[in-house]
C-alpha cells in the first residue's frame, strides 16, 4: 500500500514563504498523478494544486495561481509545494493526495491515496 506523509508546515507571518513536501512509499510513486488540497476551519475541503506523471502538466486553484507552484521530483519519491506570499486565508490542513487519473484528481477531488495533513497557520 502507498503512504503519503506530509512535512514543512508551521507557523509563518502574513507575506512569509513555506515548502510542504510529501514523502511516498512504494515503488510506483512515478505512474501517479499528485495534488495538494487544503482544508480551513469551518469549511470544506478544496483543491490547491495537481501535477501530472511525467511533471509536465500542472494545475492550480484560482485563489493561489502566481504564488503556489508545485513541483515532483520522482527519483525521490517526494512531491513538493512551494507557497510564496502567504495570506492568513491561506491558514488550513494541507493535504497531499495521489491518484492515478490526473484529470480525476483536478475535477472531482476523487484520490486512492492520501496523507495525514500538515497544519499551516499565517498569522496577520
Amino acid at each position: 500500500q502507498v503512504q503519503l506523509v506530509e512535512s514543512g508546515g508551521g507557523l509563518v507571518q502574513a507575506g512569509g514563504s513555506l515548502r510542504l513536501s510529501c514523502a511516498a512509499s512504494g515503488r510506483t510513486f512515478s505512474s501517479y498523478a499528485m495534488g495538494w488540497f487544503r482544508q480551513a476551519p469551518g469549511k470544506e475541503r478544496e483543491f490547491v494544486a495537481s501535477i501530472s506523471w511525467s511533471g509536465g502538466n500542472t494545475y492550480y486553484a484560482d485563489s493561489v495561481k502566481g504564488r503556489f507552484t508545485i513541483s515532483r521530483d520522482n527519483a525521490k519519491n517526494t512531491v513538493y509545494l512551494q507557497m510564496n506570499s502567504l495570506k492568513p486565508d491561506d491558514t488550513a490542513v494541507y493535504y497531499c493526495a495521489a491518484d492515478p487519473s490526473h484529470v480525476a484528481l483536478f475535477r472531482t477531488g476523487n484520490a486512492n491515496y492520501w496523507g495525514q495533513g500538515t497544519q499551516v497557520t499565517v498569522s496577520s
